[in-house]
C-alpha cells in the first residue's frame, strides 16, 4: 500500500498529513506551503486520514489533549529521542530548550535539541511549540511565532492556567 495524504482545514490553518503504508502518522505540516510536501509517491486518500483529522477536530474544540495516533516520524536517532522528549511536555505546559537538553541528559545539548525541534516532522501532535526559550521568550516555530503563541494560549485557556501569566 502506497502512502496518503490529505490535507485539513483547521482553526490554526490548512495542514498536510502524511501517514505511510501502514497508516502510521509520518508527517503533519502546517501552512500554505504544504502541498509541495507532498511525496511523489503518496496517494490522496482521506478516508486513510479520517483518525488524524477526527483527532484534530478534537484537539482543537479543546476536548482532546494527547493523541493517540501511530507515529512513525523519520529522523536521527538524536532526532528520534528529542521527538520523544517532547511527547512528555503535559498539555498548557511549556519547557525551554536547556529543560529538554537536561531531560535528554546533556544540557549542553541546547541548540542540538532546536535544531531537532525544528526538525520535527509531525507538528502539533508532536509538541514543538511547547518548547520556549530559557528566558520565556518564543523562538523558532516552523508555522511561525503568532501560531505558536496562538498554540500556546489556546492549550493554557483549555487546560485551566488563563490567569497565569503565558511566560
Amino acid at each position: 500500500m502506497s502512502p496518503a495524504w490529505d490535507i485539513i482545514d483547521t482553526r490554526f490553518g490548512l495542514m498536510l498529513a502524511v501517514v505511510d503504508s501502514n497508516n502510521a502518522l509520518v508527517s503533519l505540516h502546517i501552512g500554505a506551503d504544504s502541498p509541495q510536501r507532498i511525496p511523489a509517491q503518496a496517494v490522496h486518500a482521506p478516508a486513510r486520514l479520517a483518525r488524524v483529522r477526527e483527532q484534530l477536530a478534537e484537539y482543537a474544540s479543546g476536548s482532546r489533549r494527547d493523541f493517540d495516533l501511530p507515529l512513525a516520524p523519520q529522523g536521527t536517532p538524536f532526532q528520534q529521542t528529542a521527538w520523544q522528549a517532547l511527547l512528555r511536555i503535559p498539555y498548557g505546559e511549556t519547557r525551554s530548550y536547556l529543560e529538554q537538553a537536561r531531560l535528554l541528559g546533556n544540557p549542553a545539548a541546547v541548540r542540538a535539541v532546536g535544531r531537532a525541534n525544528g526538525a520535527n516532522p509531525i507538528a502539533l501532535i508532536v509538541p514543538c511549540h511547547r518548547v520556549i526559550g530559557s528566558d520565556g521568550s518564543l523562538t523558532g516555530y516552523a508555522g511561525g511565532l503568532p501560531l505558536k503563541q496562538q498554540l500556546l494560549q489556546f492549550e493554557r485557556e483549555h487546560a485551566g492556567y488563563a490567569s497565569l501569566p503565558l511566560f
